[in-house]
């Protein structure tokens, strides 16, 4: 009898071990699968604001391209940087894998940003055309969604490193790739981020040489 009570608290003391195993491993995968539901979320609203920014894009060129001897150049440089970014195809409901692939999408849509920077900057020689209200409302929803881009890209990198974080940590580094999860990469911190830009005007003027009047 003895026995048959020492087996049974045996086979209970097993299973309640496996039981604990068990809701801790489900604790795990659970946990892994909400920081990753939260970074594919985060990324989805990312490619929302840069799809804002490309659909704003046609009706600006048209806007600015009506101004009379306005740079066709400036306009080509956006155009060509627009369809550069839509060759680019990434999963816009998943948080890419490949720190390559996302490295490919961020240059990319970091030059369309550049061009239209530029193009803020060279409309400043057309007074009329910053005054119609048609051009000042284009402005300010482009600087809007380049502000938002900047935050959207921000909240996805803290999305990513608490996901990594949850990767990494102890003792789910043992069980996560079992799960399929991997760690993701970041979008990286723009170059010269760290300083205000300086935004300089040449409309014509002759630039003086150091040591000449």
């Amino acid at each position: 009898m003895k026995k048959s009570w020492f087996a049974f608290g045996c086979l209970g003391a097993v299973a309640v071990a496996l039981l604990i195993l068990v809701l801790s491993v489900g604790g795990i995968y659970n946990r892994l699968v909400s920081r990753s539901q939260e970074m594919d979320k985060q990324w989805a609203q990312v490619q929302n604001v840069y799809q804002r920014r490309a659909d704003l894009i046609p009706n600006l060129v048209a806007t600015v391209s009506g101004a009379a001897k306005f740079e066709k150049s400036t306009l080509t440089e956006i155009t060509e940087a627009r369809a550069s970014v839509g060759q680019i195809r990434l999963d816009p409901n998943k948080a890419p894998d490949d720190p390559a692939k996302l490295a490919q999408f961020q240059k990319a849509q970091d030059q369309l940003s550049s061009a239209l920077s530029r193009l803020l900057v060279v409309v400043e020689r057309y007074p009329d055309l910053k005054a119609t209200s048609n051009f000042r409302d284009l402005q300010a929803q482009l600087e809007g969604t380049e502000n938002r881009i900047t935050v959207e890209r921000q909240k996805f990198n803290e999305a990513v490193q608490r996901y990594n974080t949850s990767v990494k940590s102890f003792p789910t580094v043992f069980l996560a790739g079992m799960f399929g999860f991997q760690p993701k990469p970041y979008f990286a911190a723009q170059e010269g981020a760290e300083t205000p830009p300086k935004v300089e005007f040449d409309l014509g003027t002759p630039k003086t040489v150091p040591g000449r009047p």
